[in-house]
């Protein structure tokens, strides 16, 4: 079963000139949301993405960009119970610029 977090999953980005296609992030994805094609990471499915942003503190070469906090438990717990798209209140005031 697929599960699907952030409609749209609006912050992923992999700048495909600086991917080098190493797979760390592809390795580090709790939810598959990557694969290598071409050599190169690509998304396969944007609302499978948590937005935890483990790829873009994994990734070696500053190849992907997430807004880390946006997926996080708190955001999809209150969202849910709320009937509301995700959001976790904090603005990405927390450390490292997301709330988790």
């Amino acid at each position: 079963m697929d599960l699907k977090y952030i409609m749209n999953g609006e912050s992923l980005k992999i700048d495909r000139k600086k991917c080098t296609g190493c797979g760390i992030c592809t390795e580090v994805c709790p939810h598959a949301v990557l694969v290598i094609t071409e050599m190169k990471a690509s998304i396969i499915d944007k609302q499978l993405c948590m937005e935890c942003g483990a790829c873009a503190k994994n990734c070696p070469f500053g190849a992907i960009t997430v807004n880390k906090g946006v997926g996080c438990t708190a955001a999809i717990i209150g969202g849910f119970l709320k009937g509301t798209a995700p959001d976790c209140g904090c603005g990405g005031r927390g450390p490292g610029g997301g709330c988790c």
